[in-house]
């Protein structure tokens, strides 16, 4: 969401605009209050259309050729009178969006197994949904619980993608990996700690979805530290997020720009993760040849 939405949205509904997010050594509450503020100032299909049309817009103006948004219908569903209008209202905003939008449906590890098997079957039914997660701290829950949700999620052909390895180990990226199947991970930085991991995200293809923003607020990683090369030497597929530009502050582009700035990163190691999070993506076929194409200009042109 655009902070000017925020605002708005929020003085037409009487709460609260959040702090902004301490800059370092803030916990996963602080982040998770100041995320739940924003979403309560979403009342409407209409105010649910525009912050996926304006996010779409601002990632098309980044270079993004294609969109993927996560959402956790749970919490809107009070307000929207139920689970599935309130991913309705989400799928008809990204239809309506100036790039395509794939929708991922996303439970959290702090919500039950079950909680996460009644949205996997939601997910499974809509046109639209690309793929299904698990988000929030993964600290404290059992993989191998949330193995139902996640094979409904596969029989219907989505992507799996849980976040994980944020706080907690490589050993629960690999579980994520062995136990719900997953193609994709969020985060997952940790696994570099254990080359057995590495080498098996490499051996499947399993893509890790960084964000590069995300790391310093919590203690998690520097900037400098983040082992984006110990997975590209390896050969893991990485793609870059924004995970949330409304609290981090920070666009598409300018996570490539932290990537070279910051990391050292050369054209060719970013025009290797452009493609990466290109093929990694639920982008129809015809639209990933075309990105492809253009990421093989933009290096070819002088990564102007």
């Amino acid at each position: 969401m655009r902070p000017a939405t925020l605002t708005e949205l929020a003085g037409r509904y009487g709460v609260s605009v959040p702090q902004p997010l301490p800059s370092a050594a803030g916990t996963w509450a602080a982040f998770q209050s100041r995320y739940d503020a924003s979403r309560a100032a979403l009342r409407t299909a209409e105010d649910i259309a525009r912050v996926i049309a304006e996010a779409a817009e601002d990632d098309a103006r980044d270079g993004c050729g294609w969109l993927e948004i996560q959402v956790d219908p749970t919490s809107y569903a009070p307000v929207f009178g139920g689970l599935e209008p309130a991913l309705e209202a989400v799928l008809a905003g990204a239809a309506a969006a100036p790039v395509s939008v794939g929708v991922l449906v996303a439970s959290s590890w702090q919500r039950s197994p079950a909680h996460a098997a009644v949205l996997a079957r939601l997910a499974s039914r809509y046109a639209g949904v690309v793929g299904f997660g698990l988000s929030n701290d993964e600290r404290g829950a059992d993989v191998g619980d949330f193995a139902p949700a996640f094979e409904v999620v596969r029989d219907a052909g989505l992507l799996a993608a849980p976040h994980s390895g944020f706080y907690t180990s490589a050993a629960h990226v690999r579980s994520c990996v062995e136990l719900l199947g997953a193609s994709r991970i969020g985060h997952g930085t940790s696994a570099a700690a254990d080359p057995a991991v590495v080498e098996l995200l490499a051996s499947r293809g399993v893509a890790l979805e960084i964000c590069p923003t995300s790391y310093p607020p919590f203690g998690v990683h520097e900037l400098s530290g983040i082992p984006l090369r110990t997975f590209l030497a390896a050969g893991v597929p990485v793609a870059l997020s924004t995970d949330d530009p409304l609290l981090f502050g920070v666009g598409l582009a300018d996570q490539y720009g932290i990537c070279r700035e910051a990391l050292g990163l050369t054209d060719e190691e970013l025009a290797s993760i452009a493609s990466s999070g290109i093929r990694a993506s639920a982008a129809p076929a015809e639209l990933k040849a075309r990105l492809l194409a253009e990421v093989a200009d933009w290096l070819a042109d002088g990564a102007q």
